[in-house]
């Protein structure tokens, strides 16, 4: 396939930016996305001209570096798949492609196709984790018994990456998803229930100190969502922050 690419090129947080044309030939459709900014970022070294910075690590779906917005949706046209599990069979011989970064005040461009996440650490530093005695007087997890509707649903809450699909893909850039995910995951198990009165508290407070929007509950957060985060965890996280003020 030969595709022309239109690509945000961004020297730093402090430049403008524009987005520069970039034409690709002979494209395997069997390459995965990364594989194909990969090849052109070659011929650009070849050529003189300075690669193309985009984020990546595992490229398995796992990690949610690789966080691009491709022809206006996070990740592109693939469902439930993060933009390194995209492949170029996904579009046409003669397509334009527009690649740009996630779009949100809370994650500024670094460079080019990157931003900095870092709130999301910050608001899984806020209340994102458990107490557990780890000095040689642990407990089995299998000797705590767990309801299995909780456990399935504490898990399915668990499979967020933070990516950051949902914040680009909302209208007000809202985290809520993200942010509810990771109360959810512990509010449903006994081993979260110690800081239960606080970590929703504390992570909202910490996602609005961050910038992030409002949610408004037009779903296009989880329908963008690589794992498929279900809305109610939405409700739970209201549910916990309600019980955290009034308790």
């Amino acid at each position: 396939m030969d595709l022309k690419l239109k690509i945000w090129r961004q020297q730093n947080a402090n430049d403008k930016g524009k987005m520069v044309d970039y034409d690709i030939k002979d494209v395997s459709p069997d390459m995965s996305f990364l594989e194909m900014l990969d090849v052109l970022n070659n011929q650009l070294v070849e050529k003189g001209e300075e690669a193309v910075s985009f984020d990546h690590d595992c490229r398995e779906g796992i990690c949610g570096s690789c966080s691009l917005q491709i022809n206006g949706r996070p990740h592109g046209p693939g469902e439930a798949i993060t933009s390194c599990q995209l492949h170029m069979r996904s579009f046409k011989d003669g397509d334009t492609i527009h690649i740009e970064p996630f779009r949100a005040k809370a994650f500024p461009v670094i460079k080019d196709l990157i931003v900095d996440r870092s709130s999301f650490d910050r608001i899984q530093q806020a209340g994102g984790y458990i107490s557990v005695n780890t000095s040689g007087n642990t407990q089995d997890a299998n000797a705590i018994p767990i309801n299995k509707v909780d456990a399935d649903h504490a898990f399915d809450a668990a499979t967020c990456i933070g990516c950051g699909a949902c914040v680009a893909a909302c209208k007000n850039a809202s985290a809520m998803l993200f942010v509810s995910a990771k109360v959810s995951q512990y509010a449903l198990l006994p081993q979260g229930q110690v800081e239960a009165k606080l970590r929703a508290q504390n992570m909202v407070a910490q996602m609005d100190a961050e910038g992030f929007g409002a949610c408004t509950n037009t779903g296009a957060c989880s329908a963008e969502c690589p794992k498929e985060i279900s809305l109610t965890n939405i409700a739970r996280l209201n549910r916990e922050y309600l019980k955290s003020s009034i308790s």
